[in-house]
């Protein structure tokens, strides 16, 4: 481990590959603590590594251990994001205070982008985007992850927002951020556990060489913030679109009922999608994450055979 700051190690394949101008793909930790249930999220966590791997870029998972930021984990501290139970979910807002008291804690989308750029990681690969939560003209409730992306340089590869929140509502913020938005080989923006959120987008690539060209172009005009690059599940992988509607609206009115606000909405309703759907859900879930470290592997390299 490369120590950067007393709050911040970069792991040494990390920073070689970095240093040697090689491809890194940025992961978040808060799907290992939080998005899965365990044995499988460990599991799940090293499946991704490899096919980041497999893919021709180096991994970088980032995580919080014992008030550290990781740039890059080891086996031993990839199990402990996995299996400790006093892991807290991190945003931006958050990371001074957990590294000044010695904690521990699972980056989300937004505080994993910010520490990547600060390392110069150009690709970062995750499930699903925060956004604008449902009622949100009442509670005002959306996520640290859109003003983040206003003002982070990070492609993110993901599959698209979270069903569970208000997709339309989210892309109008994003167009109001200036965060990018294309689709990968479609004109529709996903919706996470769908292939369809029943939006479009402007823009559609269709190869990773696109989207890398298209960074060297935002970075060339200097501009500062996100490049989100939607990539759907095949229909077939999909969650069935009318359980997907049913769960969510029995999710929506046990959340309301038991008074589930805030940051606890997300988790509360994921939990629920996994119960109700038997476990459906948590399948396509895995094959999101898996699908969308792949494409940002490729989309590392092509990035990186720009620069040589």
């Amino acid at each position: 481990m490369i120590l950067v700051t007393p709050f911040i190690r970069v792991a040494d394949e990390v920073a070689s590959a970095l240093a040697e101008s090689r491809p890194v793909v940025a992961l978040e930790s808060t799907i290992i603590s939080h998005g899965l249930p365990r044995p499988e999220n460990l599991r799940v966590a090293i499946e991704v590594e490899d096919i980041v791997r497999a893919g021709g870029a180096v991994p970088a998972t980032i995580a919080m251990l014992g008030g550290v930021v990781y740039i890059g984990l080891s086996r031993d501290l990839l199990e402990q994001v996995a299996n400790r139970d006093d892991v807290v979910k991190v945003s931006v807002r958050d990371i001074a205070t957990v590294a000044a008291r010695g904690g521990n804690g699972a980056t989300t989308v937004a505080a994993t982008s910010q520490i990547a750029a600060r390392a110069g990681i150009e690709v970062f690969a995750t499930g699903g985007l925060g956004g604008v939560h449902r009622e949100a003209r009442e509670s005002w409730d959306e996520s640290a992850d859109l003003t983040t992306m206003g003002t982070t340089p990070m492609t993110i590869v993901c599959a698209g927002v979270k069903s569970i929140l208000d997709v339309g509502a989210t892309l109008e913020r994003l167009e109001t951020l200036n965060v990018g938005v294309l689709g990968y080989g479609t004109n529709v923006f996903p919706g996470f556990y769908l292939s369809d959120s029943g939006h479009v987008v402007d823009w559609a690539v269709s190869t990773p060489a696109e989207v890398a060209k298209i960074m060297e172009a935002r970075r060339a005009f200097g501009i500062e913030s996100a490049l989100v690059v939607a990539y759907p599940l095949a229909e077939s992988d999909q969650l069935d679109p009318d359980l997907h509607d049913r769960v969510l609206q029995e999710g929506l009115k046990l959340a309301s009922a038991r008074n589930v606000v805030g940051k606890g909405v997300t988790p509360f309703l994921l939990d629920h999608f996994h119960r109700a759907t038997h476990g459906a859900s948590l399948i396509a879930n895995e094959r999101i994450i898996v699908h969308n470290a792949d494409l940002a592997a490729q989309i590392a390299v092509a990035r990186s055979e720009m620069s040589v």
